[in-house]
């Protein structure tokens, strides 16, 4: 089975001289494979012959030519003629936390829409609810069905892009949340959470992570049958993460709670079961059946299912254990001394340092914890208070936070910062595994969060200078993006000697990406302990031990795994003092 999809925002007729249908060679024999309706071309799907001429032709990407892995029924959902289509859908179970795990713009906002009776399920053509019945007859997912039909399921949902949330709110957190508060569990959350200092503070003066928790809050504080959290890690630390898995686990005893999550060690450690989404972002996703956590984790970074006989990936994803390089053959980039930075309220303790030329870094600690002020100490930014710290590197420095605040295109920004943008190294080797390709002519205030995360990244990189900062790269990009962006980074320090730092909560990234760590710790908010870079093993120990949480390898993909707390081998590991995973395992 093929399908066509058109992108009518890509699509510009006016602007082209209709070489889809010029080229086509159906239509050159007679047929009428595409025509256009209303100045916008339409493709019939069974006279398609799947040439792809009209893919290559078409001067703004506008369309997308691709087979379905097998034969399968109508889809769940499509939005009409040559649009997305959805093919199953996920099953919520009261006293579970399922997992959804798959790419941005594979359908996860469709499925839930349809879960939540927002959006009615057409299965492909004009069906009713009789014939949505019919579909899913005699299994739990067509008893749900009927259920959201009859309104009788009610949601409380969790969007993805918690920054858009002062947009359409104004006032103190207070009264957001004071709204939300159907089930009496408001002031529980509050001090859980840990944003009990927040309430009388505007909506608009708080930063994303402070968001992200009044959103969880809020989103959890309803009275509803379904609970769905659409990405629940960006801007929060890995102790803040952890917490927030206990608040929806507790939630899940007697509901159903269902949440989208790219950390897989979170997801790992929150879900019992998933479902895997695979297919073509903006073309169509397939949910697969309900797997267990581990299973479906490691078959999603294999990128092959079993059961459905289905490789949706050339390549799977495999975690390699670093050794330690020989630290006389690397040369140092920067030495420094012990060094402070003292605020009114806070104050940053830097322990003596070294970081080496063509290494990458990997920093973890809380948020508030002073990461970014020593990052804005080694960039030149910021003097310390005390200690001699002379920086004269040149640094390209990559925010938390990212505003699209001008209509430059993403080729624009490109050009501006590089000269190599047009050699085939910098084509093959940042811009097409960043999967930049396709947005070239669009404008940075036209992309999405994902997208606009992935043009800091490549702009960062492309700069030239000494030290590379990037303060978590992870945030909005989906499982795949996330270990491309990895591949990246580590394959550009390889190549051109050049040191990166990255900044970033997901364990799953540090592991792949760094070959050292720095630990901050302290409390955050009043005093930071920058503690000097370690080798990986012994870094990831002393930060996991703070958080008083072990992890394994897991024996097919060697990705960490949250050991359960309390279990024989969390016991064991903790005794023995080796927090990251066994020895034996190394």
């Amino acid at each position: 089975m093929r399908i066509a999809i058109i992108n009518r925002d890509r699509c510009q007729p006016r602007k082209c001289s209709k070489e889809c249908e010029y080229f086509c060679p159906p239509v050159r024999t007679g047929d009428e494979t595409i025509v256009f309706v209303d100045s916008k071309p339409l493709i019939t799907e069974n006279l398609c012959v799947g040439c792809g001429i009209c893919v290559r032709k078409c001067p703004f990407g506008a369309i997308t030519i691709t087979n379905l892995p097998e034969e399968m029924e109508d889809p769940v959902h499509r939005y009409g003629q040559n649009g997305f289509a959805l093919y199953g859908l996920p099953v919520p179970v009261d006293g579970r936390v399922t997992g959804l795990l798959g790419p941005n713009g594979i359908g996860k906002s469709t499925a839930v829409s349809i879960l939540s009776g927002i959006l009615q399920p057409n299965l492909g053509k004009n069906a009713t609810w009789d014939d949505v019945y019919q579909r899913f007859s005699g299994s739990a997912l067509g008893d749900y069905l009927k259920t959201v039909a009859e309104k009788g399921v009610k949601t409380s949902y969790k969007p993805q892009y918690v920054d858009r949330i002062p947009k359409s709110y104004k006032g103190p957190v207070r009264g957001l949340l004071e709204k939300t508060d159907e089930r009496g569990a408001l002031g529980d959350l509050v001090q859980r959470l840990s944003i009990d200092k927040l309430m009388d503070r505007e909506i608009a003066s708080l930063s994303g992570g402070e968001l992200q928790r009044v959103a969880i809050a809020a989103t959890a504080a309803r009275d509803a049958n379904f609970y769905f959290f659409d990405e629940i890690s960006p801007y929060l630390d890995i102790y803040q993460r952890i917490n927030v898995a206990r608040i929806l686990q507790s939630l899940a005893k007697d509901r159903a709670v269902m949440v989208v999550e790219h950390d897989l060690a979170l997801l790992d450690l929150l879900a019992e079961n998933v479902h895997l989404i695979y297919g073509v972002p903006g073309a169509y996703g397939v949910i697969t059946r309900t797997k267990g956590v581990r299973v479906g984790i490691n078959q999603y970074l294999r990128g092959n299912l079993p059961e459905e006989n289905v490789r949706f990936r050339d390549t799977s994803i495999t975690f390699e254990i670093h050794a330690p390089r020989i630290e006389k053959d690397i040369p140092s980039l920067i030495a420094y001394d012990a060094f402070s930075v003292q605020y009114s309220s806070f104050s940053l303790q830097a322990e003596p340092g070294i970081i080496r030329r063509g290494e990458v870094v990997g920093i973890l600690g809380p948020n508030g914890i002073g990461k970014s002020t020593y990052i804005r100490v080694l960039a030149g930014v910021e003097k310390p208070t005390t200690g001699d710290f002379d920086s004269r590197l040149k640094v390209s420095y990559k925010p938390q936070y990212l505003k699209a605040d001008t209509d430059v295109t993403v080729q624009g920004l490109l050009r501006s910062v590089t000269h190599d943008f047009d050699s085939s190294f910098y084509q093959t080797e940042i811009l097409k595994p960043m999967g930049l390709e396709m947005l070239m002519d669009q404008t940075l205030t036209e992309l999405s969060g994902g997208e606009l995360q992935r043009v800091a990244i490549t702009a960062c990189l492309s700069r030239q200078a000494d030290l590379y900062l990037l303060d978590e790269p992870s945030a909005h990009l989906d499982v795949e993006q996330r270990m491309l962006t990895a591949k990246v980074m580590r394959r550009f320090a390889e190549a051109s000697e050049k040191t990166v730092l990255v900044v970033d909560h997901d364990i799953y990234l540090i592991d792949l990406l760094a070959e050292r760590l720095m630990v901050f710790d302290g409390e955050p908010g009043r005093v930071g302990i920058a503690h000097t870079p370690l080798e990986m093993r012994e870094g990831m120990n002393a930060f996991l031990k703070a958080i008083n949480i072990t992890f394994r390898r897991d024996e097919e993909t060697r990705r960490p795994r949250v050991n359960k707390p309390e279990s024989r081998l969390d016991r064991t590991q903790k005794e023995q003092g080796e927090y990251y995973y066994p020895v034996e395992e190394s």
